[in-house]
């Protein structure tokens, strides 16, 4: 991969459906040559957009490539790591990938809230694969993970509540206890071990 925007090249279609904001992971190739994921939520507009929060490598790494592999994965514990640590593979594409997509970004809107800087980016999809179809199932466990790291990293940040936050981690453990499996219930030990909970 050269680095390069591709600016001429044919648009793709998302090798999925999108609606309201559809989580994602993503990854994007840093100065160290390797690839660095992260959650990504996408938001079902035209084009597709999404934010980075903070200085983060995805953010860094969008301004120095300008594109990543927005990836539809289906495991909790993935999903977890990528949210609350830094974790770096060799290859772009995940093997807990069902779905892929190579994105043109391009940044559309900037602003803060609170303390926190955030980018808006409109994404492109230039090539798509699906690496394995699946009967989609409806797992409790695995958005009550979701959310759990989306309160976790929030934990510490003025803005929010800590007290609340923690309520809502409780709440979310009380979903994985009772509706999730051993994949859910060991990404919540991840999301423990990844931040202050």
């Amino acid at each position: 991969m050269s680095g390069e925007r591709d600016a001429d090249a044919e648009p793709a279609a998302w090798p999925v459906i999108l609606s309201g904001v559809t989580e994602s992971v993503v990854t994007t190739l840093g100065p160290n040559g390797l690839w660095n994921a992260a959650p990504l939520g996408l938001h079902a507009s035209e084009p597709v957009t999404a934010r980075t929060w903070g200085n983060t490598r995805t953010r860094r790494n969008f301004h120095r490539q300008g594109e990543g592999y927005v990836q539809f994965i289906d495991d909790p514990i993935v999903f977890a790591d990528a949210a609350l640590s830094i974790v770096e593979f060799e290859e772009p594409i995940l093997e807990s990938a069902c779905a892929w997509a190579r994105v043109t970004v391009e940044q559309v809107d900037a602003g803060s809230e609170g303390d926190t800087e955030w980018e808006e980016w409109g994404l492109r999809p230039l090539e798509a694969g699906i690496e394995r179809e699946i009967v989609p199932t409806i797992d409790r466990g695995f958005g009550a993970v979701i959310e759990a790291t989306v309160a976790a990293s929030r934990l510490g940040i003025a803005e929010y509540d800590d007290a609340a936050l923690r309520d809502r981690l409780a709440y979310f453990e009380s979903v994985v206890d009772r509706a999730g499996g051993p994949r859910e219930q060991e990404a919540l030990e991840r999301v423990r071990d990844h931040s202050s909970w």
